[in-house]
């Protein structure tokens, strides 16, 4: 036998080299064949605003080869409304735990110890963008780049042209936000979106990346391009409906090419796409002239309604690469706090699942018969300052829907909720109501905590807070620009939550025009314009007579004349690091106060 002479710590290093060769290997390829993850959200589109659900009027022919051959979710809910059904989608949490439960008032707001759906994939090596409505809050720290999105292109508030939106935007060659800087755009909202997305993924997809596409469309205003409207304009039905179903259609277009996209750059099916939209339908669905137009699956309610058809919605998710695909459908109740946990474990992400309301549906999708560990989904549509016990709310459990805390549905024999069951079934009203019981006493201990708007961080220095945010009793927070130019809802004696990072010196600035208007306080507007075939009205700007600006930020008072060409009126003051209250003010000719609508604190 030939004797074999080797140095035995050379052998020792030339092992370790190839293993950690291996294990690079490895971990290179694992992250690369980590799925990617886009989540398509429409605002405004119900459920039968879609072809393939019996819209035999509307044209959605992407989504329609999307819902033929993704898994559906045939019993998935949201909250009524956008902001709320936003908060539990990213987080994995009802919406009321995280401290959104409006879409205004201060308290459309994600708090800042909330982690979303980007922060954990961003953890966990992916690349993250969003690109549309964000509607969790616009400064610091509850902006999308404060939380965990990487690039962030977005409008601001609840919509294209609402208040803390760029001033003047009307879906068509608009300003957005990118990471927080103001950017011009060429063309229309929807198409900048999609076309920014497929940018996004043409830059990282050698990388695993979420793309988060959050229309603000079919959202009003109905602005829509005229290709879009001509596809309707001779059908027998109402003109807000001709624009609704053409900004579908125009989503719809968008789908397609972004489908057709991911297929060419053979990412399809290693994909975790999702379409869903954020609440019943708004303008589908209407008696108008005294006639019902449009269709919602027998569903009664639509937008804002705890009856079914406010928040149960499309849903509809692929991935062939771990066999989601094919045209299934899963008849399970499940809804936007399921997201999440889904994701994740998709992604082969391990969470802490106690930390979540959602769970984990993955095996459904995949045809697998399984035990959800699930008595009840919760939905509610509060809308006022404080949550109030049993408003608005629906409680789910199988077929049975306990609406408000009194009246009992079976949708399996009733879908139209018709026929209150209450007085026949009280145990069964008994027993949802416990459940009530339980999650209330579960998520509202931080309803005295509201979210707080950091200002003098260098993350958002100068800070821009408009009356959208305004913590005010009625609701009377004017939150789009066209009452802005009317300026006929007074937010008067509202107040901002906000906590200095630094003690320092601080420029504190009121202005009833957003400041990029460069317009004089009590100055006029004459550039409205009529309601056209494609675009909603814009109201002229109505003048003011303020004599006096007021300031308030706890105990410091402070009030100042108005001159005529005063733009703003400037405050100075020492301010202590911490939580407090801030009023912004002015004060009429006949001593009446006025909330002030655009507030800018720069930290000196």
């Amino acid at each position: 036998m030939m004797a074999i002479a080797y140095n035995q710590s050379a052998m020792k290093n030339f092992k370790l080299t190839v293993l950690l060769s291996f294990m690079t290997l490895y971990a290179h390829g694992q992250k690369k064949d980590l799925p990617n993850v886009i989540v398509v959200i429409t605002d405004d589109q119900g459920y039968g605003d879609i072809g393939a659900h019996g819209n035999d009027v509307i044209k959605t022919p992407a989504l329609d080869q999307f819902h033929d051959n993704s898994v559906r979710l045939m019993d998935f809910h949201v909250s009524p409304t956008c902001a709320p059904t936003r908060a539990a989608l990213l987080t994995g949490k009802y919406a009321n735990r995280t401290g959104v439960w409006h879409t205004i008032g201060g308290v459309s707001i994600l708090r800042e110890d909330e982690k979303t759906l980007a922060d954990i994939l961003k953890e966990n090596g992916y690349k993250t963008g969003l690109f549309g409505k964000w509607h969790l809050g616009d400064n610091f720290p509850s902006r999308p780049q404060d939380k965990g999105f990487d690039t962030a292109v977005y409008h601001g508030g609840g919509g294209v042209g609402q208040t803390p939106d760029y001033w003047g935007n009307d879906y068509f060659d608009d300003t957005y936000f990118v990471n927080g800087t103001p950017t011009k755009f060429n063309g229309y909202c929807t198409d900048v979106w999609f076309d920014q997305a497929t940018k996004f993924i043409e830059e990282n997809k050698k990388e695993p990346f979420f793309c988060y596409i959050s229309t603000n469309a079919p959202h009003s205003p109905l602005n829509v391009p005229q290709e879009y409207y001509d596809l309707y304009k001779e059908l027998d039905i109402p003109e807000f409906q001709k624009r609704f179903y053409g900004m579908i259609t125009n989503i719809d277009d968008n789908f397609g090419r972004l489908v057709k996209h991911l297929k060419k750059r053979k990412l399809y099916d290693n994909t975790i796409l999702i379409f869903m939209t954020d609440n019943g339908t708004a303008w589908g669905y209407k008696t108008y002239n005294g006639k019902q137009y449009g269709f919602n699956d027998s569903m009664r309610g639509t937008k804002g309604s705890e009856y079914e058809g406010g928040h149960r919605v499309p849903f509809f998710i692929s991935h062939p690469d771990s066999r989601i695909d094919g045209g299934k459908n899963v008849e399970d109740l499940t809804a936007h706090i399921d997201v999440v946990p889904t994701v994740a474990s998709i992604c082969g992400i391990e969470l802490n699942h106690s930390n979540y309301d959602g769970l984990d549906l993955s095996s459904l999708f995949r045809g697998n018969p399984t035990d959800l560990d699930r008595e009840y989904i919760i939905t509610d549509s509060q809308r006022v300052q404080a949550p109030i016990k049993w408003r608005k709310s629906a409680v789910m459990s199988g077929s049975y829907r306990l609406i408000n805390g009194k009246e009992l549905y079976n949708i399996k024999n009733d879908p139209s909720q018709n026929n209150d069951i209450s007085i026949s079934h009280p145990e069964k009203v008994q027993n949802l109501r416990a459940h009530y019981d339980q999650w209330w006493t579960s998520i509202s201990s931080k309803f005295n905590l509201f979210p707080v708007i950091k200002v003098g961080s260098s993350h958002d220095n100068p800070t821009v807070l408009t009356c959208h945010d305004y913590h005010t009793e009625d609701s009377k927070n004017p939150w789009n620009q066209n009452l802005i130019r009317r300026a006929d809802k007074n937010p008067a004696n509202g107040s901002f939550t906000i906590e200095f990072v630094e003690s320092g010196n601080y420029h504190i600035e009121l202005s009833r025009w957003p400041f990029e208007s460069s317009l004089a306080i009590n100055s006029g507007l004459s550039n409205g314009s009529p309601s056209t075939l494609i675009n909603e009205s814009v109201s002229d700007g109505n003048p003011k007579d303020f004599k006096s600006a007021i300031l308030q930020v706890g105990a410091w008072k402070e009030e100042k004349a108005i001159r005529p060409t005063d733009n703003s009126i400037k405050f100075t003051g020492y301010f202590t690091k911490g939580k407090t209250d801030l009023i912004s003010s002015f004060k009429k000719t006949d001593d009446t106060i006025w909330g002030a609508y655009y507030i800018r604190i720069t930290r000196i």
